[in-house]
């Protein structure tokens, strides 16, 4: 389980997450929402000690997130930033490898290539492998990294707009694949998420945000209501239940 504490972060005078408290329960998908500058992202980057909180605390199955050593914690959990920038020349094959560098150095098994490979079929991404990836679409280069994080094998997958760049066909591809980590191989999932429709109909939990608080968690079915979206979003926002998800109508 992740557990946040009272956790607080502050870019000069401006507080960007207030005095945070949830808890992530261990196989599910939750999904962070909320408007821009809610305070998803800070929020999650914090959760996995991308940035340093101001105060709080978080734990990862009972250990204080400052407690655990880096490889250790790179073995427990996997993140997704919302922009990945690399300055060398890599095929994705050679990203999805570093998705094992915390189990190998650098010096990869039989059983890490396995893992390399495994997440490359999830990805569809096999007839690709060796292209480089400054010869992809945004959409396909998404598609590597998230291949990269499953790679890693972790107990916890961090994704941060992990959507954005793709089309239609291929948000629903990730969030299945996201569903499959969760229901088969027993994964945690966390994600920050901007399309209120794929939250609602993939996720087991959610998390509403703004202004940098907390102000409403639950169930889909506590969450996807027409109340509590008018609090979040400050709009009107039909709901309609289609082979039982609940979509929202709001264009």
């Amino acid at each position: 389980m992740v557990e946040v504490s009272k956790v607080s972060k502050k870019y000069g005078h401006k507080l960007v997450v207030e005095d945070v408290s949830v808890q992530v329960q261990k196989g599910k998908i939750t999904s962070f929402i909320g408007p821009n500058g809610a305070g998803k992202s800070t929020l999650l980057s914090m959760v996995s000690r991308l940035i340093k909180r101001d105060t709080g605390e978080v734990f990862i199955d009972g250990t204080e997130i400052s407690a655990w050593k880096s490889n250790d914690l790179a073995k427990r959990i996997s993140i997704l930033k919302q922009a990945n920038h690399l300055s060398v020349r890599l095929t994705i094959k050679d990203l999805v490898r570093f998705g094992r560098f915390p189990y190998s150095q650098g010096k990869l098994s039989k059983e890490d290539e396995r893992y390399v490979e495994e997440a490359i079929h999830y990805m569809e991404l096999e007839d690709m492998q060796d292209k480089y990836l400054d010869q992809l679409s945004g959409g396909q280069q998404q598609r590597a990294f998230i291949a990269m994080v499953i790679a890693q094998n972790t107990d916890y997958v961090l994704l941060d707009e992990p959507l954005n760049n793709l089309d239609m066909k291929h948000s629903v591809q990730i969030m299945k694949v996201l569903r499959r980590l969760v229901d088969e191989l027993g994964k945690t999932v966390v994600i920050v998420i901007h399309d209120i429709n794929f939250a609602s109909c993939y996720s087991d939990f959610i998390v509403a945000l703004k202004d940098g608080k907390i102000i409403k968690e639950g169930p889909v079915q506590d969450i996807i209501t027409p109340a509590v979206l008018k609090d979040i979003y400050e709009m009107d926002i039909e709901i309609q239940e289609i082979n039982g998800n609940r979509i929202c109508i709001y264009f």
